[in-house]
């Protein structure tokens, strides 16, 4: 690990002035960031702890939606009973994600903002246009098992690895942002996420010193909420798929729908083309189907990952038909 400047902040606004830098890092759990500069694929000369800050509480808002604050654990995010009851699928999602000690450790902002990635990110003997921009993308022919098929470019197919964004982008949740100039803004979780295009170094829209002060929960959506991760092993592992769904029905047709995807995009992969579908379509699982079909028409694998397209489809069908009781 190279040698860098720790600094407390004493406040929202000194910490955003301190990391306005390029080469400085907000600091919370830290359980992605760390483990990148022991590796020195991240190398900030400069990092700031946001520990201090009075941001690690859950509120209630006027709209009868909840604010998460940033400092706010996954762990407590997950048990707090007012998640447990109006948003089950987010704290199904947080309890399918990593393990139980780094869910302790891990915040809710730096759970978001952990680096979308590949195994090429990590191997410094690799090309990668993530880690070095214009050096190439070791993926596109390499090992891709894991890599996204949707969204992405071909100078980068890394899939984002976060299961409590898939579950906040089926809510609708907005990450709330103050700059280091003070000014703030709300962005919704869908455009948080930068693609990857020719630029894939760029994980988000944030700007040097902007932080993530909360996240924005509007009240919940009617319906009945599931989160369904699909993985090598039982724990302690990325999704090779992850599907969030909110679905309402009424009498046999489907009267809502909300459809999320982890782990085949850069970013929580929510579809329009499949809410579309099943919007106002009957509940059986021949709609189920054409709704993964929409949602995966513009899927594209590249050799190991192929299966990941029918593997999605499949997923969406069988947690929809779980959410509506279609046999």
């Amino acid at each position: 690990m190279k040698p860098f400047h720790y600094e407390r902040a004493s406040s929202v606004a000194s910490a955003c002035a301190s990391a306005a830098e390029p080469t400085t890092k907000f600091i919370a759990g830290g359980t992605n960031l760390l483990d990148l500069m022991k590796l020195q694929i991240e190398t900030p000369t400069h990092l700031v702890d946001i520990a201090p800050l009075l941001l690690a509480e859950i509120e209630e808002t006027a709209e009868g939606g909840l604010r998460i604050g940033a400092r706010v654990t996954n762990s407590a995010v997950a048990a707090d009973m007012r998640v447990r009851l109006r948003y089950p699928v987010l704290s199904q999602a947080i309890l399918a994600g990593a393990s139980t000690q780094l869910r302790n450790k891990a915040t809710t902002g730096g759970n978001l903002l952990q680096r979308t990635r590949c195994a090429y990110f990590y191997d410094t003997t690799k090309p990668c246009n993530k880690r070095m921009p214009g050096s190439g993308c070791a993926a596109l022919d390499g090992l891709n098992r894991m890599n996204a098929v949707i969204g992405v470019s071909n100078d980068c197919i890394a899939a984002h690895g976060s299961d409590m964004a898939v579950a906040m982008a089926a809510l609708d949740a907005r990450v709330e942002t103050v700059a280091a100039d003070g000014t703030t803004r709300s962005i919704p979780i869908d455009a948080l996420y930068r693609a990857p295009g020719n630029t894939p170094h760029s994980d988000t829209v944030l700007a040097p010193g902007e932080m993530i002060q909360s996240v924005l929960l509007p009240p919940p959506p009617p319906g009945r909420q599931l989160y369904r991760k699909v993985r090598d092993r039982a724990s302690y592992a990325f999704a090779l798929v992850s599907v969030a769904v909110i679905v309402a029905r009424e009498d046999d047709r489907v009267r809502a729908a909300r459809v999320a995807f982890g782990g085949i995009s850069y970013k929580p992969w929510r579809s329009a083309e499949a809410e579309a579908v099943l919007v106002g379509a009957p509940a059986t699982r021949a709609s189920f189907d054409a709704a993964g079909r929409a949602a995966l028409k513009d899927a594209h694998g590249y050799g190991y990952n192929n299966f990941k397209i029918p593997l999605a489809r499949r997923t969406l069908r069988a947690v929809l038909a779980d959410a509506t009781g279609v046999i």
